[in-house]
């Protein structure tokens, strides 16, 4: 897949190779027995997944800044001062927050999502990353295009610096929706059959471009969480036992 590393054979760990550097890390993980969340699916092993995923990136699971997440729009800039939201307790992550940024090295961001769409972003001249979860509502309510609002805020990010890359999701080829969603994504839902499906890539992607992203720097590597190799959660097949794939960004 174009862009994307396996860092070593069944480690479950992919990076993105075309954002990662030795200036920042940019990875997902892949398993249906390496659940990341403390709060959906079998979550015994949650924290040991957690802790042998992150060591294999060279980041401490200590360290690891999480939100409660809620499909808003809620972003939060982390600072040193928070390493460790999340990172042991769900009870401790960012309250109501999709989207995190930073520009601090060695403050490790993570998302979980099964089907979402997970978002990664990297200002190259600043440095600065950020990292969102985009399900259907969040996207609806422009959380990609926010969080490059935020990142030129808080850091004087130009767009035309920011790289983009996507992690696995469930594609427009399987996500069904109903017809209403046509009405908030009349660009995106296409109608097969009588059914309407969803390409959340295709609207996050619109939403970079209108914020000034160039598509060249933009890595969609394709992986669809539904039909795909079954290697990724996905909650549309599997319910309420589904565990969650951590997408984690860190500057060096």
């Amino acid at each position: 897949m174009r862009g994307i590393l396996p860092a070593a054979r069944d480690s479950g760990i992919f990076l993105l190779r075309e954002l990662s550097s030795p200036r920042a890390v940019f990875a997902f993980n892949s398993g249906l027995s390496n659940n990341m969340s403390f709060s959906h699916g079998d979550t015994s092993r949650s924290p040991a997944n957690r802790e042998e995923f992150l060591k294999g990136l060279d980041i401490d699971h200590r360290d690891l800044v999480c939100a409660k997440q809620v499909h808003g729009c809620g972003i939060r800039y982390a600072t040193e001062a928070d390493k460790g939201k999340g990172a042991l307790s769900r009870d401790t992550a960012f309250d109501g927050t999709d989207a995190l940024i930073t520009d601090r090295r060695g403050v490790p961001l993570a998302v979980f999502t099964a089907d979402c769409l997970s978002v990664f972003l990297f200002d190259t001249l600043r440095p600065a990353i950020g990292v969102v979860h985009a399900g259907w509502r969040s996207t609806a309510k422009r959380i990609v295009a926010e969080t490059v609002r935020a990142m030129q805020k808080h850091f004087n990010t130009d767009p035309a610096h920011l790289c983009a890359g996507f992690g696995p999701a469930i594609r427009g080829c399987c996500y069904e929706v109903g017809p209403e969603l046509a009405k908030v994504f009349p660009d995106d839902v296409s109608a097969r059959e009588g059914r309407h499906y969803l390409d959340l890539a295709a609207a996050n992607k619109r939403q970079l471009l209108e914020s000034g992203v160039s598509g060249s720097r933009i890595l969609d590597p394709g992986y669809c969480t539904f039909c795909g190799s079954g290697r990724f959660f996905s909650y549309r097949k599997s319910g309420e036992s589904c565990g969650r794939i951590m997408s984690v960004a860190m500057l060096r």
